[in-house]
């Protein structure tokens, strides 16, 4: 019997179920815009990507989806992948920047989909990783719904997701706003790389 994929089932509905709106954070916090490639892993419709043509010189969005890419179609100026953050079909240090929107705790296996990101960016780029901050009550509900829908959810805390980079060369901060974390990832050179504190 095959798996009910969630996904794909809300794939038509996704951008009216969450309205897309311009990501003012996301863009301050990823440093947009930038020179080079962008990567939206697990970026579904395209609702964020759509807001980041012309803020970098190509603008690509991953995603297991295909009803949820064919969707994305339907923005112009995007370039669509289908596959797993796992295993993403591109060479090392690929992307300048890399952002991943309310997907992380979807993935199978957040420590692979962690070091694929890392591998993709290049050296003094940045990754930034936007997700429910489940320190926060409300979105324990909202964790817990998802669990009783069966969906493949697993939240964890953003010093957690901060410390799936535990690479010399990483340079990472956490910022919060209200029920919304960001994990912000830089690549140093490790030459020039300081010893900041990690998380």
């Amino acid at each position: 019997m095959p798996i009910f994929d969630h996904f794909d089932f809300l794939a038509p509905h996704y951008d009216g179920l969450i309205q897309p709106k311009e990501p003012v954070e996301l863009l301050k916090f990823a440093d947009l815009p930038a020179a080079g490639a962008l990567l939206d892993a697990g970026g579904g419709t395209g609702r964020v990507a759509q807001y980041l043509r012309g803020k970098a010189d190509l603008v690509v969005v991953a995603d297991l989806s295909r009803k949820m890419l064919a969707e994305a179609r339907r923005k112009d100026g995007l370039c669509l992948v289908c596959s797993p953050s796992e295993k993403l079909p591109f060479p090392e240090a690929t992307f300048a920047r890399i952002i991943m929107v309310d997907a992380f705790h979807h993935v199978i296996d957040q420590q692979r989909t962690a070091d694929e990101l890392w591998r993709m960016l290049q050296s003094g780029g940045r990754l930034v990783i936007e997700e429910p901050d489940i320190r926060d009550f409300s979105v324990k509900l909202a964790a817990l719904g998802e669990k009783l829908a069966l969906m493949r959810s697993r939240l964890i805390s953003p010093p957690r997701i901060a410390k799936l980079f535990n690479y010399p060369d990483a340079h990472i901060r956490v910022e919060t706003q209200g029920y919304t974390a960001w994990v912000i990832v830089d690549k140093t050179n490790r030459k020039n790389s300081d010893s900041g504190e990690r998380l």
